[in-house]
């Protein structure tokens, strides 16, 4: 994967591009997160105003508004009302290493899409996997556990574990809707993956195991567990993305 653009931002006061309106709220999103990522805003620091936000960008305060919304679902700030909105955490400047920051807000959006997707998929493929959709689960977990124990991404095996369970639905729209979003899914792999690298070898087998409770649930034909496996394990994904080298 190709290096991101420096990660150094522009000071957040001088600030007043005219972005275009369907871009507006996707470029604040981008510049906070930047001044974030590089420190000028510490964990538990207090954010400029929506009032404030909106001048130094030359944006109304609806795209503002947006804008701060989608960081709070990602988990970077915290509204308190009557006060405003603080940093919750300060997601590790390595992200910029793997991906543009102008990429992330697209990757949040495609983990939030597969949380119901997936989840839906993984449900069915409880309820109707033949022996060949298992045989190749397992074999997609197995060669994910070679990956795991021998410390690498295993971008590759993750990606066809996902793909055996679209298929185990014996539905072809999930198997299609898997394929056209592939790059897109592989892309937010490759940078979770590749962050847990930067960990401790504890945080790859804490992946695995979600993966072994997914296939489990599966095996077993419990689809409430295999939804709600797959769920989580999708929201730890999106997570984990945003944690700091710090974490364990």
């Amino acid at each position: 994967m190709e290096p991101a653009r420096s990660a150094t931002p522009a000071p957040l006061g001088d600030s007043k591009v005219a972005w275009g309106e369907a871009k507006r709220s996707a470029g604040i999103y981008q510049h906070i997160f930047e001044v974030i990522i590089a420190g000028e805003f510490a964990v538990n620091a207090r954010l400029p105003s929506e009032t404030e936000l909106a001048q130094r960008f030359g944006a109304s305060r609806p795209v503002v508004r947006e804008a701060l919304a989608r960081l709070r679902d990602d988990g970077i700030i915290v509204s308190r009302q009557g006060s405003g909105s603080y940093v919750k955490r300060r997601p590790d400047i390595a992200v910029l290493r793997f991906v543009p920051v102008s990429s992330i807000a697209d990757i949040q959006r495609c983990f939030e899409f597969r949380h119901g997707l997936e989840g839906i998929a993984a449900a069915l493929a409880a309820e109707r996997w033949e022996n060949g959709d298992l045989a190749e689960i397992r074999a997609a977990f197995d060669a994910l556990e070679a990956s795991t124990s021998d410390f690498k991404a295993g971008v590759d095996a993750d990606e066809r574990f996902h793909m055996a369970v679209a298929k185990a639905t014996h539905n072809a729209y999930h198997v299609s809707v898997q394929s056209s979003l592939q790059p897109h899914i592989v892309f937010g792999m490759s940078l979770t993956r590749s962050l847990s690298l930067l960990r401790t070898a504890e945080r790859l087998r804490e992946v695995q195991d979600e993966h072994r409770a997914i296939m489990d649930a599966i095996a077993a034909r419990d689809t409430e567990a295999a939804r709600t496996t797959m769920q989580r394990h999708i929201d730890n994904a999106r997570r984990r993305m945003f944690e700091n080298a710090s974490a364990t």
